[in-house]
C-alpha cells in the first residue's frame, strides 16, 4: 500500500490547508519536564503498529523528562505531503516530522543538519544503502535520520504453484529460506519468458503502467537493469542513448504479455490482482500478502517475496525510505536528535518491525536479519529476503541518478511508464525519445 504523489501545482493549493485532521496520542508528562516536543509520525496501516512507535518515545519521554505529543498522519488522501508543505510555507508545526522519499531534498533548506545523529548510527549500526544516501543527503548534509517505519522494497510476490505449474520455476529454491539466493538464471530474458507462459496460461504477471507509485517503481527498477538513465547525476538530459532504447524494446515485449488495462493501474490494482488469484506475479511490499492472508489465506500460502530479475547492467529492487527529519524552526532540537536516536537502537527498530509484520524495513546493514523476516508466514519464511539480507540487488529508486529536484518531477510525471507505453502503442522509437527529451528540459528549467 503506497503513497501517491502530488504534483507541484497540488503542492502550491495545499498550502492553506492545515493539519487539523490528525490524529493525537495521548502527551506525556514528566515531573520536572525539559521542555516540549511534537512529533509528526506516518500514520501506519497495519494496525496495532503505531502502539510500538508511541511505547518507545513514552519510554524516552519518562526518562528525559520531556513533554512530547505525537501525531500519527495518514497518507490517504496525502494527508502527510500536505502537511509538510503547509509547515514548511507556515514554519511552524512539529518539531521532528516524518517525510518519504523526495520530501527531505524538496524542503533542504529548512531542515536542521542529522550529521551528528546520522554518523553516529552508521557507526553504530552499520551503513545505509546508495538509495538512502542519495534521497537523504544533500552535499554533506543529512537531511533526516532513516527511518525504520514505512520504509518498504517493491519486490516480486510470486504464486508458487502458479510460477511451477506455468513457468517452470521453483521460486523457493532460487530464494531458499534461510540461505543465499541461488538465482544467477533469474534474468530479465528469463522474467519475461516467465511471464509470456503464465500470460498463456490464463495468470498473467500483474504489473501496472499507469502513473502512481508502483507502476514508476517497477519502471525504474527495469530501466537501471539495463543501464538506461533519462537524466544523468550531473543533471544532463541523456535520454537519447542505446540502453534507454533497449530498456524500451524489452517493455514492449513484456508488456504484451500483461493485463490491457495496465496502464490505467493505480497503486491498489496489483493488490487486488494478487488477492484475487488472477495473477502469478505482481510488484509490492508484503502488503498485498498480508491481506490475502487475512481476505484470501489459500492464496497468501502460496505466496513467496523474492528478488528482482537480473538485467545486463545489475540486479536493482526500488527502495522507498522514510526519514524523520527535523525543522530548523524547532524549539527543541537536542530533544528531538535524542528521541531519533533512541528510535534507531537496535532494540527499538526490531520492535517496529515486528509490529508492522515485517513490513517495515531498517536502512542500516546491520539491521536486516531480525527473526520476524525469517519466521512471518504462512508459508514460514515467505519474507526472508524481502529485507535483502544478503546484498543479493542494489536498491535503487527510479529516476535515479538525476538530481534529486529533477528526479521527483521525473517520477511524479510517470515520464519512464508514458515512454513505455506510447512506444508500446506504436509510437516510432525517435519521437517517442523526442517526446521525452522536451518533458526533462522542461523539469530542469522549472
Amino acid at each position: 500500500m503506497t503513497r501517491k504523489k502530488l504534483t507541484r501545482r497540488q503542492f502550491i493549493a495545499a498550502t492553506a490547508l492545515s493539519s487539523a485532521a490528525l490524529v493525537t496520542a495521548p502527551y506525556v508528562r514528566g515531573a520536572h519536564a525539559a521542555g516540549k516536543l511534537s512529533i509528526g509520525f506516518w500514520d501506519h496501516w497495519v494496525p496495532g503498529a503505531n502502539k510500538a512507535s508511541t511505547d518507545i518515545v513514552n519510554e524516552w519521554a519518562e526518562k528525559e523528562k520531556v513533554e512530547v505529543t505525537i501525531d500519527y498522519i495518514p497518507s490517504q488522501g496525502n494527508k502527510n505531503l500536505l502537511t509538510i508543505a503547509a509547515e514548511a510555507q507556515a514554519k511552524s508545526g512539529h518539531d521532528i516530522l516524518a517525510m518519504p522519499t523526495w520530501w527531505p531534498h524538496a524542503q533542504a533548506e529548512l531542515l536542521e543538519p542529522m550529521n551528528d545523529v546520522v554518523e553516529g548510527l552508521i557507526k553504530q549500526n552499520g551503513e545505509v544503502n546508495g538509495t538512502v544516501q542519495y534521497l537523504g543527503k544533500a552535499g554533506n548534509k543529512w537531511l533526516g535520520v532513516p527511518a525504520c517505519v514505512g520504509s518498504q522494497i517493491k519486490g516480486p510476490c510470486s504464486r508458487i504453484d502458479l510460477m511451477k505449474q506455468h513457468a517452470g520455476i521453483d521460486v523457493q529454491a532460487m530464494y531458499p529460506a534461510g540461505s543465499a539466493p541461488k538465482a544467477d538464471g533469474w534474468t530479465t530474458d528469463t522474467f519475461l519468458k516467465a511471464a509470456e507462459a503464465c500470460h498463456k496460461g490464463g495468470v498473467p504477471f500483474g504489473i501496472g503502467l499507469g502513473e502512481t507509485s508502483d507502476s514508476v517503481d517497477t519502471v525504474g527498477a527495469f530501466f537501471l537493469a539495463f543501464g538506461a538513465e533519462v537524466v544523468d547525476a550531473k543533471g544532463n538530459v541523456v535520454v537519447k542513448n542505446d540502453n534507454v532504447r533497449q530498456a524500451l524494446e524489452y517493455y514492449k515485449k513484456l508488456m504484451a504479455f500483461l493485463p490491457s488495462d495496465a496502464p490505467s493501474w493505480d497503486d491498489g490494482s496489483n493488490n487486488r490482482w494478487l488477492v484475487s488469484g488472477r495473477g502469478a506475479l505482481i510488484m509490492n511490499p508484503p502488503s498485498a500478502w498480508a491481506v490475502a492472508r487475512r481476505d484470501a489465506p489459500q492464496i497468501a500460502e502460496q505466496c513467496w517475496t523474492h528478488g528482482f530479475p537480473v538485467g545486463p547492467k545489475g540486479r536493482f529492487a526500488p527502495f522507498l525510505p522514510y526519514f524523520w527529519s527535523v525543522w530548523s524552526f524547532s524549539k527543541n532540537k537536542e530533544a528531538a536528535k535524542s528521541v531519533l536516536t533512541r528510535l534507531s537502537q537496535p532494540d527499538a527498530v526490531e520492535k517496529m518491525v515486528a509490529a508492522s509484520g515485517g513490513y517495515d524495513l531498517p536502512a542500516f546493514e546491520k539491521l536486516t536479519t531480525f527473526k520476524t523476516w525469517a519466521e512471518e508466514g504462512p508459508p514460514k519464511g515467505t519474507l526472508y529476503h524481502y529485507p535483502n539480507p544478503h546484498k543479493h540487488q542494489l536498491l535503487s529508486i527510479s529516476a535515479s541518478p538525476a538530481p534529486p529536484k529533477v528526479a521527483q518531477q521525473i517520477y511524479t510525471q510517470a515520464t519512464l511508464t508514458k515512454m513505455c507505453v506510447r512506444f508500446y502503442r506504436g509510437e516510432p522509437m525517435e519521437k517517442t525519445l523526442a517526446w521525452a527529451e522536451g518533458e526533462l528540459e522542461g523539469f530542469m528549467r522549472s
